[in-house]
This record gives structure tokens, sequence and C-alpha cells, in this order.
């Protein structure tokens, strides 16, 4: 099953379309910044604005106490490659925070999981270099590539967080993927309850992030921990 969601989750992503940069629902400029970079699974692919994965999260986050604005600096089809060339401009809207959620159209296509992991590499260092937080979402290749090229590429996620001492979420559509009552009727894409299981699933790790950089910079507009 996950192979098949894989296999037309890019042919699916590159007909989508999303914003370059849109704003979640609390516009605070005093509120911690937390930004998406990511593909279709997080730009609100066939979903109402107000169900997509940075809206849901923004809120999530919010009701257990924390000022955050999340935004969407996702685009849907997009590999690590095209990731890390639009960064540099997303980085302008200056986050505290960058949740990186890109690499399953890399697999699907088949690329040098090498290379793939320069890219995040990159993408990581200079998300530090602009004094924001990373957090890293893993993905999972399709296995019908073989055994080589799925523990090659699985195994970037852990390498990168280890090197780059950034948080893990360790697969982002954990507890999603193959189940019909959490997809579109297409079958790969979450649908409003597969995003909020995504939700649920990442917000401990988020959290742990925000504590940190609330702690950094010495706010005492933070939820106790």
């Amino acid at each position: 099953m996950m192979t098949f969601l894989f296999r037309f989750l890019v042919l699916l992503s590159l007909a989508a379309t999303s914003p370059a940069l849109s704003h979640a629902a609390s516009q605070d400029e005093s509120s911690l910044h937390l930004m998406v970079l990511g593909d279709s699974l997080t730009a609100g692919y066939r979903l109402a604005s107000q169900q997509a994965f940075p809206v849901r999260l923004e809120q999530a986050l919010q009701k257990r106490g924390w000022p955050v604005r999340v935004t969407n600096a996702s685009v849907s089809g997009s590999t690590t490659s095209g990731g890390l060339a639009r960064l540099e401009w997303n980085l302008a809207d200056k986050p505290d925070l960058v949740l990186v959620e890109l690499g399953a159209n890399d697999a699907l296509r088949g690329l040098d999981p090498a290379r793939t992991e320069d890219y995040l590499d990159a993408i990581l260092t200079l998300v530090k270099d602009r004094g924001a937080y990373p957090i890293l979402a893993g993905m999972k290749a399709p296995r019908n590539l073989g055994r080589n090229y799925t523990e090659s590429f699985d195994g970037i996620y852990p390498r990168l967080a280890e090197k780059h001492a950034v948080p893990l979420y360790p697969f982002f559509l954990e507890g999603v993927v193959g189940k019909a009552e959490l997809n579109l009727e297409d079958g790969i894409h979450p649908n409003e309850r597969g995003v909020g299981v995504i939700v649920e699933g990442i917000t401990p790790v988020v959290e742990r992030a925000l504590a940190e950089v609330c702690h950094a910079q010495n706010r005492d507009d933070c939820p106790d921990d």
C-alpha cells in the first residue's frame, strides 16, 4: 500500500498549486514565528485553507498556550533542491523556527539519496546560519526501489538530525499512510482527519523546539515545561 501511495503522490502533487508564502490564522508579529517548508503534504492540497497543516498546527499549539504563528512556505511538487532554491526568499520573513518537510518527491523520482541528503543538509545549515531553529520531518522511500535505495534514503533523516542536533519527527505520514478514511478520494493526500492525526503526532516534537527557542530568547509568555 505504501508503494502505491508513493508512486502516485508525485503525479498529483505536481498538478497541485499552493501559495508561495501565506500566513495562518494569527498575524500577531510579537508571537514566535514557525515557518513550514514543504511540499503538497503540508501545502493544503484540496483542503479548505483553514484545514491545511500549518493552520491546524498553529491552532493546536495556541490551544496549548504557545504564543506562535505558523506560516505556509510549502509548494506542491517540491523536491529538496526546490526547497533550497527558494529558501533564501522564504527566510526573508524572519522565522524563529522552520519545520522542514521535504524529500517525498525526491524518492518518487528515484533521485540519488546522496544528493537529497546534500540538499537537506544545505537547507538545515542555511536555516541555522540565518538564526532560525530547524525541525526535521522524516520521509520514507517507496519499497519497490530496492533495499539499498530504501535503506540509504530512510537513513538520511536520522543522520542529519544527529549531525545538526535538531529535533526529528521520524515519518511525517505516520498513522495516516495507507488508511483510506484518513486520506482524500485520491487515496494519497491526507484529508481533514488525516491532517489531525499528523498534527497530533508531531505537536510534542514542535513543542520541545518551541521551549528551547523560548528559553533562548528569555521570553516570559511561554507555557511552563
